[in-house]
């Protein structure tokens, strides 16, 4: 896919010194940020045995033997090309994700946590996640995974219905899943599962089977999410019978009582979680916090005095690879707009079933409260939220209606 710039942005120059670009995001502009918000890192790697119809991230099936030496250098590259952008600061989680990183081998992993404590400071007993699906090898991996330093890894199980995965183009089936989960309990203190729900044809009954299987693992975390038809996918052309809306919505009310009574929050709209297993990193990108993106088709927003940035890195691994080897790994950068902000914070902060500090505004937009006091009302009077003097939180009804509520902060 060609590499597009971000609307409003000017493009990249090619070749354009770190210390012209760090110069540039530097240089007097109208927000006033008083303080940065903790930083994470995310590392994409962008191969997979086969891309699932309905994924519409950067992901590319594997074709021969993946180019783990070359593509560890350029991360290595990237990593060392990004340390002017953020000078100074420590890394607060680190998340690896694609893809199917767990297509790398565990001493791939380890190189590349190596290379990442050798180049920044990463904060106390921070939270390093690595994405893994159930395949068999994948498996027999993981505790070389903990052993090169990951704390948690998170698994893409989707389903436990062979004919389910068989339908959302899974590699994997429902009893490798439950292999791998078994492994994931013996090699990590805290994983996450994740589960998706309204499948093709799933009914409600199919729905309580997929979680009593899943429950039955105790997992730390849960992530849960309602299939989509997103735009540009092999299911957005060929779209399968999915569930009715109101079915959808039965089966939604089914997972929030079950996890409930198995001891997991649901402190975000999709995530589920057990006392002290709350995803750090996650939970930085829904607090509106920084992080440093490097890897084929990587995002990343950054913040600085006077604006807050945000860049994507090319999308295609062999071109990632010869730019980022090159010292420009950077495909796109543009400055978020001043009245953008107030709808990128609200798209992640109502994502939180705790919601947000209303100081929490003014120090990661560096805008003044008043500008989300119409649409805070607004909301309040369609009881879509709940506020006092410092906090707003969405009620049960905002939770429900999610799109909506944050529609109200659009420009």
């Amino acid at each position: 896919m060609a590499d597009l710039p971000l609307a409003g942005a000017p493009p990249v120059t090619p070749g354009e010194p770190a210390a012209d670009v760090v110069a540039r995001y530097l240089r007097p502009g109208v927000l006033s940020l008083a303080a940065l918000p903790p930083l994470a890192l995310y590392v994409h790697v962008p191969w997979c045995l086969r891309k699932c119809p309905y994924c519409d991230f950067n992901s590319h099936e594997r074709s021969g033997e993946l180019p783990e030496a070359r593509y560890l250098e350029a991360l290595r590259a990237d990593l060392e090309a990004s340390l002017p952008f953020v000078w100074g600061r420590r890394i607060a989680s680190v998340f690896v994700g694609g893809g199917t990183p767990s297509l790398f081998s565990p001493d791939a992993i380890d190189t590349l946590l190596t290379d990442i404590r050798a180049r920044l400071p990463l904060e106390p007993g921070c939270e390093i996640t690595l994405e893994a699906n159930p395949g068999t090898f994948e498996r027999a991996r993981f505790r070389g995974y903990r052993q090169a330093g990951v704390t948690r890894l998170s698994v893409g199980v989707q389903s436990f219905d062979d004919a389910k995965l068989e339908a959302l183009g899974r590699v994997h089936d429902g009893a490798q899943a439950r292999a791998a989960l078994e492994e994931a309990r013996r090699a990590f203190d805290t994983f996450n599962l994740d589960l998706m729900y309204a499948l093709p044809g799933q009914t409600l009954e199919q729905l309580d089977a997929d979680l009593a299987a899943a429950l039955a693992f105790e997992p730390p975390h849960l992530s849960i999410y309602h299939l989509t038809l997103e735009p540009n996918t092999f299911f957005a052309r060929h779209p399968p019978p999915l569930p009715d809306d109101d079915t959808a919505a039965a089966m939604l009310d089914r997972i929030v009582e079950r996890t409930a009574a198995a001891g997991l929050a649901r402190y975000e709209v999709s995530a589920f979680a057990r006392p002290g297993h709350r995803c750090a990193h996650n939970l930085n990108y829904w607090q509106f916090g920084d992080y440093l993106g490097i890897g084929a088709g990587a995002h990343g927003k950054l913040s600085y005095p006077h604006r807050v940035v945000r860049q994507v890195r090319y999308r295609d691994p062999a071109r990632y690879m010869a730019q980022a080897l090159a010292g420009a790994p950077v495909a796109q950068d543009e400055e978020v707009p001043r009245e953008q902000l107030p709808f990128e914070f609200m798209l992640n902060a109502l994502r939180l079933a705790d919601g947000f500090a209303l100081a929490a505004f003014g120090e990661r937009t560096g805008l003044p409260l008043t500008a989300i006091q119409r649409p805070l009302a607004e909301a309040e009077s369609r009881g879509l939220i709940e506020r006092d003097l410092q906090r707003v939180k969405p009620t049960a009804r905002g939770f429900d209606f999610l799109s909506d509520l944050q529609a109200l902060f659009l420009p």
